[in-house]
């Protein structure tokens, strides 16, 4: 279900992942703790009922990994996480019952490691855990799709910015398909010299929402090969997660609206 690059600070293979639990309701947080605790690689080390005891509870107990509704009182779950994120305290997974564009987009702008639907089945969100504690990047492809579809449609990209009036998906039968590209970055048109051709490619097909094995089949290599290549682009361009990289494929001219 998911795919995602190691990056950053990681728990080992077979350590215990501390959590911590943050949503106003109670209830919520009883059930998440039940099905979490149940996993002998994770331990629930506390639970808050807002944004600023969130970051009260991950400066005092430095969880691997925190859970993190989006709604909640004196402070919202997406300020919590950019804060959070901000000073390298911990990795979040934002946590909502609405599949909204809006939490999506903000959460990832904030530096969530992923983003899960509260009705998803107990061993998603187990599987979520583990893999955001474990240093992935935790992307499903529909959120890939969603986050290019946005840029590429008209909204507002995680880079915060408008696209440009007018434009839309889709470039008219016919017409130059630079006609609608949006203006490129020059800073991140120039870091595309740090890589090579094969990785320019890779990161090509990455921003076009494609998973290892996809881009493994386009460009007749081996998985494991793809995989280096995508760590390579990761770690070239400073670039946190695979997130990160359809954002930067896309301001950087790599693909085009309507790819």
């Amino acid at each position: 279900m998911w795919q995602g690059e190691r990056m950053g600070t990681q728990v080992e293979e077979g350590a215990t992942l501390r959590v911590l639990l943050v949503d106003d309701q109670q209830l919520v947080r009883s059930g998440f703790s039940m099905m979490l605790s149940v996993e002998d690689d994770i331990e629930v080390v506390g639970q808050g009922a807002n944004g600023a005891e969130a970051l009260e509870l991950t400066a005092r107990l430095r969880p691997d990994v925190i859970l993190m509704d989006v709604q909640m009182p004196v402070m919202d779950g997406i300020e919590a996480t950019r804060r959070i994120v901000e000073d390298d305290l911990s990795k979040v997974i934002i946590l909502t019952t609405f599949d909204r564009d809006d939490y999506l987009f903000d959460g990832l702008r904030a530096g969530a490691s992923g983003f899960l639907l509260k009705n998803a089945d107990p061993e998603h969100l187990v599987e979520a855990v583990r893999a955001v504690g474990h240093g992935h990047a935790l992307l499903a492809p529909e959120v890939t799709r969603r986050v290019i579809e946005q840029m590429a449609g008209g909204g507002a990209g995680l880079a915060g910015a408008p696209a440009p009036a007018g434009m839309t998906a889709e470039a008219p039968a016919g017409a130059d398909p630079s006609a609608t590209r949006p203006p490129t970055d020059p800073v991140r048109e120039k870091a595309l010299d740090l890589l090579t051709e094969r990785e320019r490619e890779v990161l090509g097909l990455m921003g076009r929402g494609l998973s290892n094995a996809e881009i493994a089949k386009e460009l007749y290599l081996g998985e494991a090969t793809v995989k280096t290549h995508v760590s390579n682009c990761l770690a070239k361009l400073h670039l946190r997660d695979r997130v990160q990289a359809v954002v930067f494929a896309y301001e950087a001219g790599l693909i085009l609206p309507g790819e």
